[in-house]
């Protein structure tokens, strides 16, 4: 992959054994995540198609070019560090480079593709799904 990001994400999942790690590493992501204010949790920031709830939030940071900045949380773990993931991956980068990384391909890299419930694999993709439409808005 010809990205330094993602490259580095699946290299940190390489040395993960099995699956139960990969996951508890995961909800660790999770972990890091920016928090949000009671208000940024609002019907506007949901994500909608996820069966748990997710909020993302977006802002354009100043530069040239100007550069995206998500924050996210969900009232469930997993799909919390998969925002986390999410968010490595593409916050604090220009629109162009959101929209031309394939973060499918690096969350079947990851192995994650494989192992996630349909429904979470759904709230994934709306997750992306957002993202992608926050950059698109800002090209």
């Amino acid at each position: 992959m010809d990205d330094p990001r993602a490259n580095e994400l699946i290299d940190e999942f390489d040395f993960l054994d099995d699956w139960e790690e990969r996951y508890r590493h995961v909800i660790e992501l999770g972990k890091t995540l920016e928090p949000l204010s009671d208000s940024e949790r609002n019907d506007a920031n949901k994500v909608q198609g996820c069966v748990s709830q997710v909020w993302l939030v977006s802002e354009t940071l100043p530069g040239e070019p100007p550069r995206l900045h998500f924050r996210a949380d969900s009232d469930a773990h997993i799909v919390r560090g998969l925002a986390a993931l999410l968010i490595r991956l593409l916050s604090d980068r220009p629109a162009k480079e959101i929209l031309a990384l394939d973060v499918k391909a690096v969350f079947e890299a990851i192995g994650m593709a494989d192992n996630l419930s349909a429904q979470r694999s759904n709230g994934l993709g709306a997750m992306i799904a957002r993202m992608r439409a926050v950059a698109e808005a800002a090209q």
